[in-house]
Order: structure tokens, then C-alpha cells, then sequence
């Protein structure tokens, strides 16, 4: 079987990202006509990444594709832009996004971050189980399946990723023994709705001052901190040299190197600690600390975090959170293009069952906001730190400002550490609920 898409280079794929990126921003700067009408109802943020998921649904690019070789053999091919965008640009974003931090101010942010942070992980927790119920009284071989083919194991792995992030999910998977060979479904299901979910969340940033109007939202702290950043960076801005320019890019993919040095160190030493302690769940609680990826963007924000009490903060002034933004937005393109919309009508059940746990998810979160009278703010990225984890997370931060960025990363951080606990507790739930 062949599915290649039309073009499978990844320099031809990164040129029509980087188009579908100037095309966003050059219409979003028209001021009349069509286009500011467009785009006071649907966010340019969206667009730079439903753009994208249209290239992959017509075929021409692909996240992964198959091809057959001379032999007979299927090869699997992949693009490897995403992993290009989340390991060297994300962390290269977060470094220049927290060069001017105000660490105070995002303390100041308060209690209400962490509790909409903690409501999206109980609407995780509760959503499964809910979700199986009422799915089995529709269509029960949805979620039926007996041993390894059990739906409810698959949809563990779901939970794992949902509240933590990809390490989570392999815990889950091997925790709770699904068949290996239906597991994909299961990250076609995590894929597809987690975006869709992503995507109502950028929408819902275009409409943020409404929806705070709604919630009655107290918005003083987060208006306050944007803000002191925002004079900040007036009070340092300068025409940036190509000086300027080249000790950005040396703080942001130096800081960016040494992340990824230390966490080619710190991954393997902690797989080996976690793998001597002799609780099979104690074991699993702590597998997040074998994760590359964790341990990478952990170290750049930290370093970040140091370098914004030096005099590397004035490099506000030559636009580096702009660059920072720069990066999200192609890690936005990249991770648009891994959503094939067709591929929503291909297992309806499961589907289902994920729209239904995310729809508890968001209710949960909107509750909450609705009575603690929190902002969107909080709502958006509490629940991106639960379900997209530090790959989205501070790109819905950055939405609202650049400076916001870590909050995403630390509330993500919290979903690494409390991912494979709460999974559990949503797994035991869903298997009651599966067997009722």
C-alpha cells in the first residue's frame, strides 16, 4: 500500500508552512475589506494551524505515509518537521519568551491557575468513565472487548496522555498490557481529539473578552503583568544590530544545547533509578523522569528563568520575544499538519467516546471558571497543560502574551508528575464502568 502524500521533502513541506504562515499574517494586516471581518471571528492563531491540517487532508503533505518497496516490503516514512519544531524551536521559544519575565508577577497570578489546572485533570479523571457509560447504552460493543483487547485499557493510554504527556502515555500502555497491534487507533483517537479541542480553544482566544465577560472574570493580575512587560520592552526596544541578532540566536539554541545535553545525561540516569525501585507503582508514578523531552524543556525554562535576573533581559529591546514567537508559530504549522480531517469519520465510536470525555473535560473547567470567576486565561491553559502538555501549552500562553509562555510550561510540568497517579484512578474507574 501506497500513501505517499504529493510532496514527502521536507524542505518542500517546510516552504508551504512557511507560506501558509505569511499568507495568515499578510491578510491579518489588511485593514479593510473581507479579511478584518474574517479575522475578528476566527483568530489568526487558528489559521496558522487549520491551515496546515487542509494540506494534509488534500493529500499534499502527510504527518506519515507508507511505502511499498521493490521487495514487497511496506516502508514507514514520517516528516520529521514536528520533531525538528518541538525540540529545537520550542525550547529556543521559551528561552527568548522568559528573558524579561516577571517572576513575581507570575506568582502574583495566584491560586486560580492551579485550580483550573486541577479541575481539567478531575474532568480527565471523571470524563472517562462518564464517557463509557453513557457510549455502552448507544452502542456497547464500542466499548466492550475482553484481556489485552479491552477497550478501557486502550483508553488508559488516552488518560496517561491527556493529563500528563507521551511518557505518561507509555506508562499507561504498559501498566495496563493493551494490545499492542489496536494501539494505534487509540493515538488516532488522542490526536484527533485533542486538537479539535485545541482548535476551539484558539478560537475562543479571539473571543476571550467576551467570554471573560461572561465569567465575570477577574482579570487585574494577568492585565497587570502584561502590562509591566509590555513598558518594559518599550523602555528597552532599540533598532536591534546584527549583534543583537546573533546573541539572541546564541542565548536562545545555546540554552537550547545544553537542555538537550543535560537531558541526554539525566534521562538514562533516571531510567536506571526509577527501574531499581521495586513497587511495580511507584515505579509507574515516576517513569515521567525517564523522559527526554521533560527533562529538556524543564532545563531551558529553569535557565531561562536564571538568565532573566541578568542583563540578558534588556535583549527584550532587540525583539526577542518576537523571535520567540517566530517559533511558535511554525511548531503551530507543524502540529496543524498532523490532523487529517477525514480521518474523523474513520472510527466514529472511539471518536465518540473522546468527544464525549473531552466535552466533561471543558464543562468541568467552564464550571469552575464560571465560580471561582477565573479568566480564560486560566481555562485555556489549564486544560492544554493537562491535554496537549509542553508542546501546547505555552503556545496558548504565548497567545495572550509572549511573557506568559512559562506559565503554560509550569502547569505543564504539574501534568508530567501527577499524569500516571491520575490515570490510574481514571483507569480503575473506567474499568468498573466498562464491566457495570
Amino acid at each position: 500500500m501506497d500513501n505517499s502524500p504529493i510532496f514527502t521533502d521536507d524542505t518542500i513541506i517546510f516552504g508551504l508552512l512557511m507560506l501558509s504562515l505569511g499568507f495568515v499574517f499578510f491578510t491579518e494586516s489588511i485593514k479593510t475589506g473581507f479579511w478584518p471581518k474574517f479575522y475578528k471571528i476566527v483568530p489568526g492563531l487558528f489559521m496558522a494551524y487549520m491551515i496546515p491540517a487542509i494540506l494534509t487532508t488534500s493529500g499534499l503533505i502527510a504527518p506519515e505515509w507508507e511505502t511499498v518497496s521493490e521487495s514487497g516490503e511496506i516502508i514507514k516514512n514520517k516528516t520529521s518537521l514536528y520533531y525538528m519544531a518541538s525540540r529545537y524551536l520550542l525550547p529556543a521559544a521559551l528561552v527568548l519568551m522568559t528573558l524579561s519575565i516577571d517572576l513575581k508577577g507570575v506568582f502574583n497570578l495566584g491560586w486560580k491557575a492551579l485550580v483550573m489546572f486541577f479541575t481539567g485533570t478531575i474532568g480527565i479523571v471523571i470524563g472517562g468513565p462518564i464517557a463509557i457509560l453513557l457510549i455502552s447504552s448507544v452502542s456497547p460493543d464500542t466499548v466492550g472487548g475482553v484481556g489485552p483487547d479491552a477497550v478501557w485499557r486502550g483508553l488508559s493510554t488516552l488518560a496517561g496522555s491527556w493529563i500528563g504527556g507521551g511518557a505518561n502515555q507509555t506508562a499507561m500502555l504498559e501498566i495496563y498490557g493493551y494490545n499492542q497491534a489496536k494501539y494505534g487507533g487509540m493515538v488516532f483517537v488522542d490526536i484527533v481529539v485533542a486538537n479539535i479541542w485545541m482548535a476551539i480553544i484558539l478560537i475562543g482566544i479571539g473571543k476571550r473578552d467576551r467570554i471573560n465577560k461572561w465569567l465575570k472574570a477577574d482579570t487585574a493580575s494577568i492585565e497587570a503583568l502584561k502590562k509591566r512587560m509590555s513598558e518594559f520592552s518599550e523602555n528597552v526596544k532599540r533598532n536591534p544590530t546584527l549583534t543583537d541578532l546573533m546573541i539572541i540566536a546564541a542565548i536562545a539554541f545555546g540554552t537550547v544545547s545544553i537542555a538537550h545535553l543535560c537531558a541526554n545525561f539525566l534521562a538514562p540516569f533516571f531510567k536506571k533509578v526509577v527501574s531499581g525501585i521495586t513497587s511495580q507503582t511507584t515505579r509507574n508514578i515516576f517513569t515521567f523522569l525517564d523522559s527526554e523531552f521533560f527533562w529538556m524543556i524543564s532545563i531551558a525554562t529553569i535557565i531561562a528563568i536564571v538568565l532573566s535576573f541578568t542583563k540578558a533581559k534588556n535583549m527584550e529591546g532587540a525583539g526577542a520575544s518576537k523571535y520567540g514567537s517566530v517559533f511558535i508559530y511554525i511548531l503551530v504549522a507543524t502540529i496543524g499538519m498532523k490532523m487529517d480531517l477525514k480521518l474523523i469519520f474513520d472510527n466514529v465510536g472511539l471518536i465518540a467516546i473522546g468527544v464525549v470525555w473531552m466535552s466533561i473535560h471543558a464543562l468541568s473547567l467552564i464550571g469552575m471558571a464560571k465560580l471561582i470567576k477565573a479568566p480564560y486565561f486560566f481555562l485555556a491553559v489549564g486544560s492544554q497543560a493537562n491535554v496537549g502538555g509542553a508542546a501546547s501549552a505555552p503556545i496558548v500562553a504565548a497567545a495572550f502574551h509572549p511573557s506568559l509562555a512559562t506559565v503554560g510550561v509550569l502547569l505543564a510540568v504539574f501534568g508530567y508528575a501527577v499524569g500516571t497517579v491520575a490515570a490510574i484512578g481514571c483507569t480503575i474507574l473506567m474499568q468498573l464502568a466498562a464491566v457495570s
